[in-house]
């Protein structure tokens, strides 16, 4: 269901049912990745992590199979029952990767359809391979963002094309989603690892509690207004300066050296 790859700093996370196009909304899925993020978030020597899919889609959001009532998935025959599905099971991934201090990329490999776009929206920075394709599509199927779109996208590309992207249910290419700023860099699919591992790596060659700090200031900032963020920045330099790495920092420019960060 996951594969986990561990290079140094650098954790790679693969959704792995390519022969389902790796969808998100089964619970056993939710389960694999709250318990891999969750050990990440937990362990100081993960630098960041790459989340990407196997074979030939990032995620294709939800399982159509299981889309008719009681078939297994989260829709049930019961509203109340349908609602409890949706709370206890896909809804926590976006609380999940909210709550995340490690830095997550997301490679965007083939598609990336409906919750498996939402998905990619959760992660901290996202690449694209240059065959990814993309959309909000939860309308077409009659259906609403179940798992916080709503609330996601329009925060990276705005609400006007948000709010486009949402009601057309369009699909788009992955040209279109750097224009969008929806995706940082596009590459040749061959490439997309290799970026991304490029780009976390640069984040992993940082000090790893200024860079967690750093995220969750970014995070806060989505929500709370500047006079908390502020005082949340005041008490979290408060820590870092207090850091064997941030003494390490400034020693090595002073000396005129390469850094070397411990995580201390």
């Amino acid at each position: 269901m996951l594969l986990q790859d561990r290079d140094g700093s650098i954790l790679t996370i693969t959704l792995n049912l390519p022969d389902k196009r790796n969808p998100i909304s089964d619970v056993a899925m939710v389960d694999a990745l709250s318990d891999a993020f969750e050990a990440a978030d937990r362990d100081i020597s993960v630098r960041c992590v790459i989340l990407t899919g196997a074979g030939s889609a990032f995620s294709a959001g939800g399982d159509l199979k299981q889309m008719r009532p009681d078939s297994g998935g989260l829709r049930s025959s019961s509203p109340v029952e349908t609602r409890r599905n949706y709370k206890y099971g896909i809804q926590r991934l976006p609380l999940l990767f909210q709550a995340l201090e490690v830095p997550v990329v997301a490679a965007v490999n083939g598609h990336a359809i409906g919750a498996g776009l939402d998905l990619a929206t959760m992660c901290d920075v996202r690449v694209a391979g240059e065959s990814a394709k993309f959309a909000e599509s939860f309308v077409k199927l009659g259906i609403i963002p179940g798992d916080g779109g709503a609330w996601l996208l329009p925060r990276i590309v705005g609400f006007s094309r948000a709010t486009e992207l949402a009601l057309t249910g369009e699909m788009f290419d992955a040209k279109t989603a750097l224009d969008y700023g929806l995706v940082s860099h596009v590459v040749p699919d061959s490439a997309l690892l290799a970026k991304a591992k490029e780009i976390a790596l640069k984040i992993a060659a940082n000090p790893p509690h200024a860079v967690r700090m750093t995220k969750r200031l970014l995070r806060e900032g989505q929500m709370a207004d500047l006079k908390n963020v502020l005082e949340m920045s005041a008490a979290m330099q408060a820590l870092v300066h207090n850091t064997a790495d941030n003494d390490e920092a400034i020693n090595a420019f002073i000396e005129k050296r390469s850094p070397v960060f411990t995580g201390e």
